[in-house]
């Protein structure tokens, strides 16, 4: 994208106490989910946009729930509605809601009929929890499995062992992603994905078709291929979190939680600028 004296404006926020601080425009999409205070025992003593405000700069600062700054809430209030929202399934709700409204906002139809899948290895920590080797990538701990639309837009993610092979990994995060998007019928994905045994099960669990995009005969080094980069970029956009340079969390939920509140603040942005 060319910067031009209009996108430096929208992409601009030196304005904001901090920048992954939600704008009024990012917070009215957001404000209709956040939980409404309990009508029993103490009053809310802490805004919601604050605690929504502080969940965002962990993910974008990849810093650890003591270090947030002190004018935010204190780390343990911030960490009881991060668990909340994990909980309770309103992350995913978020990002599916936000998902059809930046697809109606670019001229599509609101439920995606196409798809692209592909997975990211990455390393875990001293955290704890389930973990494997990867023999591809060389990396012992966790591989994220995502699927998205032709746009970009991640529609599903899933969080499973590195030593998962990829064509195993995929039933589960194609039959979680169809609970939110049923319409998705075809699928693009890499040679990771080749092969008839995971054609078999997508048949017999009604679901899409997949078609291996393979590296054109004879490219050298690194080349856009057609499809397979959109993920590639949605993965780049993802990697803007420094939550997610690793694998931080004990428990696959909490992995899967931080990926979804990437997403939300991505789409987020998109759809206040537009």
């Amino acid at each position: 994208m060319a910067w031009t004296e209009i996108t430096r404006k929208q992409y601009d926020r030196r304005y904001l106490r901090y920048a992954s601080d939600c704008t009024d425009e990012e917070w009215a999409l957001i404000v209709p989910f956040m939980p409404a205070p309990s009508k029993v025992g103490r009053p809310r003593k802490w805004p919601m946009r604050e605690i929504w405000n502080a969940i965002q700069y962990i993910a974008a600062s990849g810093c650890q729930w003591a270090m947030l700054p002190k004018d935010f809430p204190p780390f343990t209030t911030v960490q009881h509605y991060f668990y909340r929202l994990r909980d309770s399934g309103l992350l995913d709700i978020i990002n599916e809601t936000l998902v059809m409204s930046a697809r109606l906002l670019a001229g599509r139809a609101a439920e995606p009929t196409a798809g692209v899948i592909d997975s990211q290895s990455v390393k875990t920590t001293e955290s704890g929890g389930p973990r494997g080797f990867d023999a591809g990538k060389k990396i012992t701990g966790r591989k994220r499995h995502i699927l998205t639309d032709t746009q970009g837009n991640m529609l599903g993610a899933i969080t499973h062992t590195a030593d998962i092979q990829d064509r195993d990994g995929a039933p589960d995060a194609i039959a979680y992603t169809k609970e939110s998007f049923p319409s998705l019928a075809h699928l693009f994905a890499d040679g990771g994905y080749a092969g008839q045994k995971l054609k078999t099960v997508l048949q017999n669990m009604d679901g899409p078709t997949i078609e291996i995009v393979k590296r054109p005969d004879g490219a050298k080094g690194f080349v856009v291929i057609a499809r397979r980069w959109v993920v590639e970029r949605t993965f780049a956009w993802l990697g803007r979190c420094r939550r997610l340079a690793k694998d931080w969390e004990a428990t696959v939920a909490s992995s899967e939680a931080w990926l979804l509140i990437a997403s939300i603040r991505r789409t987020t942005r998109l759809i206040a600028r537009t």
